[in-house]
């Protein structure tokens, strides 16, 4: 039986390695030299920020000092901050920033969503702004070099995309971080692979949240901000529409933008997996048993039998994203530990919806 187990996960490791749109190679980056365009379009940051007060100052003055050379403006939602958010934005007000402030969530709405649609629609309403080609929706803990935007443009116009979105370099530097981060971003991978997103012949669709270049003409379309304005997996949710609209759209892996936020315990990350893991699973009991499974099928089993071949495969095609993080090859072993605790996290999430637990982000309930 061992033997047979152990061949199992063997064939499904190397299956996903082989078949599954080489998901774990990381290699669905921008070129670090964009063309040069003819004409550089407009656009217009949107940011939301609510409780921002350690990052925004970052934020915004790495989007002011931006070096694109066509149009560019900024409009932040002060989302209701209780913090010192609201007197930093006031101090960095220039020409190209206006911030909005927010009004009460309405019931129906997730909280980001009512945000990036306020400023979306003072964009809409200020001749300054209407006429932007582009929306560049980005989160109020993101860092992004100064050619961060010419290259998501010039990547833009030159595939003719209408969206174009970046899987932002997060932290990386406790314990619980280098456990937690690469194998985050690996499950998104599997979840969401990039090459499969990036294929217009396939209907696998998704987008990263902190970085999403829009054509203000394809949200439109879909029905703007208003479509998206319950989804807690909001990004995935608004790169599938578009992709449905038959707009292409592209997702890859920041090298230039990272993010600000930390996870310094395990109940940091614990809280941010366990908000939307159940929603990912449809909140369906059927979904969670099978996920929970397969996950101590190929991670837990191969480790207590001694799996060797499942276990190299795994190493393998881990370690890509463990050196993305720049980390040492030790971690490409950590795999089957950071999936054990996924597992729980998915759990926990599903616990918190059925059992009507506090399931808080952004000092927020959400559902």
């Amino acid at each position: 039986m061992t033997f047979i187990l152990c061949i199992l996960a063997t064939a499904s490791w190397g299956g996903l390695a082989l078949f599954w749109h080489r998901f774990w190679q990381v290699d669905q980056r921008l070129s670090l030299t964009p063309p040069e365009l003819a004409d550089y379009p407009s656009v217009t940051a949107i940011v939301p920020a609510r409780n921002e007060s350690q990052t925004i100052k970052t934020c915004i003055t790495n989007l002011q000092n931006q070096t694109y050379q066509g149009r560019f403006s900024i409009i932040v939602t002060d989302d209701a901050s209780t913090d010192d958010t609201g007197d930093i934005l006031k101090s960095l007000q220039s020409d190209e920033l206006t911030v909005v402030s927010g009004k009460t969530l309405p019931h129906g709405w997730a909280g980001k969503m009512w945000a990036l649609h306020q400023a979306i629609k003072a964009a809409e309403a200020n001749p300054a702004h209407s006429t932007s080609e582009y929306y560049w929706l980005t989160d109020a803990d993101i860092s992004h070099r100064p050619e961060v935007l010419d290259t998501l443009v010039a990547h833009a116009q030159t595939n003719k995309l209408a969206l174009v979105s970046q899987m932002v370099r997060l932290r990386c530097q406790t314990f619980w971080e280098k456990l937690l981060v690469p194998a985050f971003i690996f499950y998104f991978s599997l979840i969401y692979p990039f090459r499969a997103i990036n294929s217009p012949a396939s209907s696998i669709a998704g987008a990263a949240g902190g970085s999403i270049l829009i054509r203000r003409d394809a949200l439109k379309d879909i029905g703007g901000i208003t479509a998206l304005k319950d989804a807690v997996i909001d990004d995935c949710t608004l790169g599938k529409l578009v992709k449905q609209s038959g707009r292409n759209i592209w997702l890859g892996f920041a090298e230039r933008s990272h993010s600000l936020r930390g996870y310094d315990q395990l109940a940091d990350f614990w809280q941010m997996v366990q908000r939307s893991a159940y929603t990912q699973l449809h909140f369906s009991p059927v979904l969670l048993l099978v996920a929970v499974l397969g996950l101590a099928f190929s991670h837990v089993m191969p480790l207590v039998i001694l799996c060797w071949p499942a276990l190299a495969i795994t190493v393998f095609i881990y370690w890509p994203t463990v050196r993305f993080y720049g980390l040492s090859p030790f971690w490409a072993l950590t795999l089957p530990i950071a999936g054990g605790l996924f597992g729980a996290m998915t759990i926990s999430s599903a616990l918190a919806h059925h059992l009507g637990w506090s399931n808080k982000w952004r000092d927020r309930e959400i559902g």
